[in-house]
């Protein structure tokens, strides 16, 4: 791998990085985890999908959300290079090109886009793809950098998939389905909010408008607690019209007072002048699971009932 150029700076490019190591990461296999779990629940809650249709999505939504990702560090090139959590990406650390990146990226979402409307249906094809642009343009390129309210508009990008794994076995959208794009759109700000807190430096030095740098702490804390609040009565709205039944109702119960507790703490430590940081870290991690757990409980609830 030759050494790549970061703005003026030449870097030179590590040679014990393999570049299969440095494709998989500007995936951001991590994030796609949880992207995964919010498309296949939804799957196995509109219907009794075939493990190939499952493994298509899987595969399909991974590509397209990876590609996407790649996009996103080949924008934020920039930006990246001054963050300390990002300085070691492929781009910044010199090991890729830009272009090859931006190349990756496009083919990953172009593979995706081919695979998921030959094999699934054009409405799969077309919502993951609507995720793809919406994350690149709405989110990385205009919001990100300009907005405070980038996290709660960008948002709307990772709350595709449960629309692509509903629409993949019903061919369809329903109101169930806006419903679980709405759980997701508005986890997204106390579970990232709990995340640019911790990560005020790093934002700063990249000019990087999030929430605590313009609103300010406090204001921050308020945010997450009503978007939190919302979040709670939207995750029962599907059992009032049975959607769902009794085993989501508890697990849904049972997450949602650990997330409020969790947020509530956050804002409660900040007002006595207590420390705050190990609480918004808790926060942080404990909503990843908490999605997960949820949309799972979905699947298992429809499960039940067949």
């Amino acid at each position: 791998m030759t050494s790549g150029t970061n703005g003026d700076k030449q870097v030179p490019a590590p040679t014990d990085t393999p570049l299969s190591r440095d494709l998989l990461a500007l995936t951001k296999p991590r994030i796609i985890s949880l992207l995964l779990v919010t498309t296949a629940a939804p799957m196995y809650a509109a219907g009794s999908p075939s493990l190939w249709t499952v493994l298509l999505v899987m595969v399909g939504g991974y590509l397209m959300a990876g590609g996407a990702n790649a996009v996103n560090m080949y924008i934020d090139r920039d930006i990246d290079d001054v963050m300390a959590r990002t300085r070691l990406r492929p781009i910044p650390s010199g090991r890729m090109t830009p272009t090859q990146v931006l190349a990756f990226g496009v083919f990953c979402a172009t593979l995706a886009t081919w695979m998921l409307a030959h094999f699934v249906n054009v409405l799969t094809a077309g919502l993951a793809l609507a995720g793809f642009y919406f994350y690149v343009f709405i989110y990385t390129r205009i919001l990100k950098r300009t907005s405070p309210q980038n996290i709660v508009i960008g948002g709307a990008a990772g709350a595709f998939p449960p629309l692509v794994g509903w629409a993949a076995v019903t061919g369809t959208l329903d109101v169930t389905a806006l419903c679980l794009f709405l759980i997701v759109f508005y986890w997204t700000p106390p579970h990232f909010w709990a995340l640019a807190l911790l990560k005020q430096v790093d934002y700063g030095r990249a000019k990087v408008p999030m929430a605590p740098l313009v609103w300010g702490e406090r204001e921050t804390m308020n945010q997450m607690v009503w978007y939190t609040v919302i979040l709670l009565v939207l995750t029962v709205m599907p059992v009032l019209y049975g959607a769902f039944g009794l085993f989501y109702l508890i697990s849904a119960t049972v997450l949602n007072a650990l997330l409020l507790w969790g947020v509530l703490k956050v804002r409660i430590a900040a007002v006595r002048g207590q420390p705050w940081t190990a609480p918004a870290w808790w926060v942080y991690k404990y909503s990843l699971l908490y999605l997960a757990l949820l949309f799972v409980a979905m699947g298992v609830d429809r499960a039940l009932a067949r």
